[in-house]
């Protein structure tokens, strides 16, 4: 339980000090529910989906604190735990099913493929959720599509839903529609703020105060700190004071009126310096802030930033996150008012500024993040050492850490940058800097998913800006993610569309690399006729500017075509050149996989004498190169051809060898792989 009584569409209500306060009939409606047999309305069968209790409410009514605390009391029941995924951004716009989706497979640790799109991630959650017993917590749902999708399919999971409104079109819906907090319940939440005698001296007071704010948990929170700063105030005090401000909530619906006042009162209450920092923590990304993103905002010291972020947790106008503590997350319930107070007051030049100032210390501390994993007495470490104390980790661990409890917010950063478009720069910063981080602390691989993400960002900035050379970039790299996925067509058709952006930007790099990567798509797919031709177009532009390093790499991925397409000739012609290329390089390792290689061939050509000899002279290069590892892979192979050649004596003795190698060099032998 958090410290907070304030719904912010994702935050705890009705709760304060660890205590959940009132909802007892509400609660053991909703567990009486639980029990019930499940009843398809059409079939009249038990449902083959899972149970759905939705909780609804206005933002600021508890509706999310009721929920968490049903999980609560229910979790003894779902040993696999509780999955929690807001479906609404504090923006009040509705979270894509795929991210909703991801978040859920993370959190269920299931791995989901980089770049799938929604209908595919919903899957894979329904079959994660379908051998297991959970509780999905699905907070602020616009609508039963958002919900309908994640539903488990099966009766032994219970999903938890809360909304504004009803959810039409799931079947066999249970609804709870939360209103005030009972009087008794509400004035101990009160008391929880302004201790027992200011209550006690004065309860009709306490009771005026309760149906002055409708119960609402929200702005009895706002209002119970406000009290808590002062200490000499009566409640009798802050009743008039409340029902005084008519002018500020005129406007209004009756229903919003008891939330404006409360913090109407709280933010009149503040200096200048922290009122403008709490109007500015509304461009904070997905409401998640820390002392970093406020004192950015507002141009402020880290410290006073902290203190202000302290003080806001302290009037119920901000909440800590129970994952994070040492980040804050603006309400929900208040969201709106604070972007509509921060476009009345605030100059736009000023947001603009604000918002710039974010993203650039948000780049620093990614560079930061990133330098943290290179070798000591690197240059990258010493550029760190020079950056203020504030901006560094103290070791890697703190950096991955810092990554990892930020993720949700640096995304949402990257995305509201480039969804801005008027800081494209700074958006393609972040983005790089962001990609840096994730893979030098997780890896290509494992954090493939977001940097597809990022890549598209990235992808959606050049377009915009017609700038080709990274265009290209992004295609290639989005490309290298479908293809590592399986999506081979998608993959083909990303470097297609690299190579011309590559072309248009007169990037020979990228032209090379595009066309390479035509060719090893087609490949994959089996077309070996144009493998060959696309790698034969890339060997060509290579072989005119002299790069002799990705020279030899395409002959041998020419040759490995023919390999496959039973052209042995045309393939030994290539192993060969690679060679050839590799000596003049002086590098020994991939000469001699390079003669390996070319081993193979001569073997399957029906040549199993001159395989034997270009197999024995790539074991020499081998061991002039010192790579025991390979080494002992062309050990074992020489034994598999003598074998074969009818000679088992001198096979085991080269087996032999190679068990030697490997004591030597414990690794796993690698360096070979089959065409």
């Amino acid at each position: 339980m958090t410290d907070q009584a304030v719904d912010v569409g994702g935050a705890a209500a009705g709760q304060h000090t660890g205590q959940f306060l009132g909802r007892r009939r509400e609660l053991r409606e909703l567990r009486a529910d639980i029990e019930r047999a499940g009843l398809d309305t059409l079939s009249g069968k038990k449902s083959p989906r899972a149970r759905v209790l939705l909780i609804a409410g206005r933002p600021g009514s508890g509706r999310t604190a009721l929920a968490a605390e049903l999980a609560r009391q229910v979790a003894g029941d779902y040993p696999d735990g509780v999955l929690r995924a807001a479906l609404t951004e504090p923006g009040g716009a509705r979270v894509p099913a795929d991210r909703v989706a991801r978040e859920l497979l993370d959190a269920l640790k299931v791995p989901a493929p980089a770049g799938a799109g929604q209908d595919e991630l919903t899957e894979l959650v329904r079959t994660a959720l379908a051998d297991r017993r959970a509780i999905v917590l699905l907070d602020d749902a616009a609508d039963a599509e958002q919900v309908g999708p994640l539903l488990p399919d099966t009766s032994e999971s219970l999903v938890l839903a809360t909304s504004e409104g009803p959810l039409t079109g799931i079947p066999d819906v249970r609804p709870c529609t939360l209103g005030g907090l009972a009087v008794k319940a509400a004035v101990e939440l009160l008391e929880s703020f302004t201790g027992a005698v200011r209550v006690t001296v004065d309860p009709r007071a306490a009771e005026t105060l309760v149906e002055v704010c409708a119960g609402q948990p929200a702005a009895l929170v706002l209002v119970g700190g406000w009290l808590r700063a002062r200490p000499k105030t009566a409640v009798s005090d802050v009743v008039k004071q409340l029902c005084t401000m008519s002018d500020v909530v005129a406007e209004l619906p009756s229903a919003e009126r008891p939330l404006a006042r409360s913090f109407r009162l709280v933010y009149d209450s503040l200096t200048q310096p922290a009122a403008r920092i709490l109007r500015l923590l509304s461009l904070a990304p997905a409401g998640i802030a820390d002392a970093h993103t406020a004192s950015a905002l507002a141009g402020c010291s880290v410290s006073d930033a902290q203190a202000a972020l302290a003080d806001f947790v302290a009037c119920g106008l901000l909440r800590r996150d129970p994952d994070a503590p040492e980040q804050y997350r603006v309400p929900g319930a208040l969201a709106p008012t604070l972007r509509a107070l921060c476009e009345k007051v605030d100059r736009p030049g000023e947001v603009q500024l604000a918002r710039a100032r974010m993203l650039e210390r948000t780049v620093r501390l990614l560079q930061s993040c990133r330098a943290v994993t290179e070798p000591e007495g690197s240059p990258t470490r010493r550029k760190l050492a020079s950056l203020p104390r504030a901006l560094r980790f103290p070791s890697a661990a703190a950096a991955d850490a810092w990554l990892r409890s930020r993720q949700p917010a640096l995304l949402a950063s990257a995305r509201l940058a480039v969804e801005d478009g008027e800081l494209d720069t700074l958006a393609r910063r972040l983005v790089a800097a962001l990609v840096r981080a994730l893979a030098a602390h997780r890896g290509d691989e494992a954090s493939a998913p977001e940097l597809y993400g990022l890549h598209q960002l990235v992808l959606d900035v050049a377009e915009r800006r017609e700038l080709h050379r990274e265009k290209a970039a992004a295609l290639l790299n989005l490309g290298d993610l479908d293809a590592g996925a399986g999506r081979t067509a998608e993959a083909l058709a990303r470097y297609r569309a690299a190579l011309d952006a590559g072309r248009a930007a007169n990037d020979p790099y990228a032209t090379g690399r595009a066309m390479e990567s035509v060719g090893g798509a087609h490949q994959e797919l089996g077309d070996w006729q144009r493998a060959s031709d696309w790698y034969g177009r890339a060997l060509s532009q290579r072989l005119a500017r002299g790069e002799r390093a990705d020279e030899a790499r395409l002959y041998g991925r020419l040759a490995t075509v023919h390999t496959y397409a039973g052209r042995y000739g045309e393939a030994l012609r290539g192993w060969r050149a690679a060679v050839a290329g590799y000596r003049r390089l002086g590098d020994l390792p991939s000469q001699a996989r390079a003669l390996s290689e070319a081993a193979r061939v001569q073997e399957y050509a029906g040549r199993p004498e001159e395989s034997l000899r270009t197999c024995r002279e790539a074991v020499e290069f081998a061991r002039k190169a010192g790579d025991l590892r390979l080494e002992a892979a062309l050990q074992l192979r020489l034994a598999d051809t003598l074998d074969r050649l009818g000679d088992p004596t001198a096979a085991r003795l080269h087996r032999a060898t190679a068990d030697r190698l490997m004591e030597d060099e414990p690794s796993r032998a690698g360096g070979l792989r089959n065409p």
